[in-house]
């Protein structure tokens, strides 16, 4: 594994932290995957449109829809970082997860709709995927669709419901999967299709989370029609699809790596800044033995990142590397965070809007959302299962019944 940045990836980085300093829509006030408020969405919108437009998004598409294929494979990973290390928006919604999707499975006339919308950031798209009852276990989705009529007439009307949809308040499309046939084993029978969120019959109701944010979504589908071109692969194979365009977008790795960064950074002033007993915090031996713990913790991350990149580059992937990456990352984040409201002692009872808090309240934010990252994607406690059975091939787990 070789880990030395070449200078024309050096170069790219300076590139990007330049455009991102002139270019960016400010500081984002919250950690994680966020929803931004609605008046900010036309000011992200000409951001990412920007970042199309000078070839930092979209790096890997085909040349004749804006992509440059020569690039070096890490580059999108780069301007991840440096978003990441700006604090600023990044793309929201699911539009690199559809792009995937349409790239390696749309016709030539979905391509030629959609890819230009989404560069143009006219098309804010949302991923459909998970179900109050197919979260980390997505193959027991229920939502339906059934086909009606044949040819350029054919439609496909689905019922069901969503749940989880970060930005589905904003989105225009929604990668959206439905079970088409209800006899086919779980993983089979399942189609994927690209959904105009303004179509009759699709109810979008806003989540209320414990940080008092609004970032996820529940989605109603009731009677929706769906024209049969608007199925992305073919019928009954939206499994490969989704898998195949989960497994392509790799950049957010790095992106959480740099967030981590981040907030040792943070982590690191607060405690030269918050007084015990009179003197800064990290006079204190027991707090610089704890910070020094988290501090390697985020080296290792960057390690583990560097390490999966390094695979990725080569073609020897493996199963378990974005699982124990996810479960790494999304534990640290969480002790990050809860060290950052004990350093504050009592003030760290403080809710987010109460005038005294430190940071205007970032830490207690950031603490309570921190719990979303060992769900999202998957709960931890099932992706060590599949780290076990898949990665490991350990005997697999017993799934008694009753």
């Amino acid at each position: 594994m070789r880990l030395e940045p070449t200078p024309g990836l050096e170069a790219f980085r300076r590139k990007v932290r330049a455009f991102v300093a002139e270019h960016a829509p400010g500081t984002k006030a919250h950690s994680g995957v966020r929803a931004p408020e609605p008046a900010l969405m036309p000011a992200i919108r000409e951001w990412t449109a920007k970042l199309y437009e000078a070839g930092l998004l979209g790096i890997d598409w085909p040349a004749e829809y804006g992509g440059r294929p020569d690039a070096h494979p890490l580059e999108p990973s780069v301007v991840a970082e440096e978003i990441a290390r700006a604090r600023t928006w990044p793309p929201v919604g699911a539009a690199s997860l559809a792009s995937a999707a349409l790239l390696d499975f749309g016709t030539a006339a979905q391509r030629a709709r959609f890819l230009p919308r989404i560069r143009t950031c006219e098309d804010v798209w949302c991923q459909l995927f998970s179900e109050p009852e197919a979260g980390s276990d997505l193959a027991a989705l229920r939502t339906r669709a059934r086909r009606e009529g044949e040819g350029d007439e054919a439609v496909f009307v689905v019922d069901g419901q969503k749940v989880w949809t970060t930005n589905g308040q904003h989105a225009d499309m929604g990668y959206l999967l439905a079970r088409t046939d209800a006899d086919a084993p779980r993983h089979r029978g399942i189609t994927a299709f690209a959904l105009d969120m303004r179509s009759p019959g699709v109810t979008v109701r806003p989540l209320r989370e414990i940080t008092g944010t609004t970032d996820f979504n529940e989605v109603f589908l009731d009677g929706v029609r769906i024209p049969a071109a608007r199925v992305i692969g073919r019928v009954n194979d939206g499994w490969r699809v989704a898998m195949s365009s989960l497994g392509r977008e790799r950049s957010g790795v790095a992106a959480r790596g740099a967030e981590l960064s981040a907030v040792l950074d943070d982590l690191l002033r607060l405690a030269e800044e918050t007084p015990v007993d009179g003197r800064p915090a990290l006079d204190d031996s027991a707090t610089r033995q704890s910070l020094g713990e988290l501090a390697a913790r985020v080296r290792v991350n960057a390690a583990m990142t560097s390490l999966a990149q390094s695979r990725m580059l080569h073609g020897t992937e493996r199963p378990q590397d974005a699982l124990l990456g996810k479960i790494f990352f999304s534990e640290l984040h969480h002790d990050l965070a809860d060290f950052g409201l004990r350093l504050q002692g009592t003030d760290g009872l403080l809710t987010e809007d109460d005038p005294e808090t430190v940071a205007d309240g970032w830490w207690q934010d950031a603490h309570l959302y921190s719990r979303a990252y060992t769900i999202a994607g998957g709960a931890n406690e099932v992706l060590r299962t599949q780290v076990a059975e898949r990665g490991l091939g350990l005997p697999r787990e017993s799934r008694r019944q009753g």
